[in-house]
């Protein structure tokens, strides 16, 4: 069954989508990144058309995105520090050296002592997750979707996260936030710009009170 989707999130705005009832809110991410067919309409990244784009064009375009994946996402015969690099080393002609610096206090700003060397299966599932946080904010990415970063488990990345967006925000980057946290869907003092449910319908937009 085709789902209809019509919703735009601007440059320094911040959606959050009740996912909480969804079975696959990574669906949506997916298409925001171009990498789902469309029986109608269109998808647009920074004034792009995603099915427009010559192939390797979109890859390089996909770089300027940041991504918490719900599941994970990790390659598991890399170590950590490598996988969260991993991406802006291909993207980007910044400094290696730099580029690790950064990850670096991204990293203790996530609540880390630095960039983990251990392989993903050998870290604690909560280190893990702010891993992701890391890897998602690194580069300074113009879009960034967040799976259900905290899932419900590690609230003590919600202040972090809501940091990292702010900053991110202030440079003109729009976010979307997936969440399957009851804590998170009914603090009427988070930063949304917008508030949406994702359900059968598709995207719904609804009030602070429900």
């Amino acid at each position: 069954m085709a789902i209809e989707v019509d919703f735009r999130v601007g440059g320094g705005e911040l959606a959050l989508v009740d996912a909480r009832h969804s079975l696959r809110p990574a669906w949506l991410a997916d298409l925001c990144c171009g990498l789902l067919p469309l029986s109608g309409g269109s998808v647009r990244f920074l004034g792009h058309d995603w099915s427009a784009m010559p192939q390797d064009y979109a890859a390089a375009l996909r770089g300027r995105i940041g991504r918490v994946f719900q599941s994970g996402n990790w390659i598991d015969f890399m170590d950590v520090a490598t996988n969260v690099l991993l991406s802006q080393l291909h993207h980007t002609r910044d400094d290696p050296i730099d580029l690790r610096e950064r990850a670096i206090a991204l990293s203790c700003a996530f609540g880390l002592p630095g960039l983990p060397l251990v392989r993903p299966g050998d870290l604690a599932a909560s280190d893990l997750a702010r891993a992701a946080c890391v890897r998602a904010f690194l580069g300074d990415p113009e879009l960034i979707l967040l799976e259900s970063p905290v899932q419900g488990r590690f609230n003590s990345l919600i202040a972090p996260l809501l940091d990292a967006l702010a900053a991110a925000r202030d440079r003109g980057a729009a976010a979307i936030w997936f969440t399957r946290s009851d804590l998170v869907w009914h603090d009427l003092s988070f930063p949304a710009t917008h508030r949406l449910r994702l359900g059968e319908r598709g995207l719904v937009p609804v009030g602070l009170s429900t």
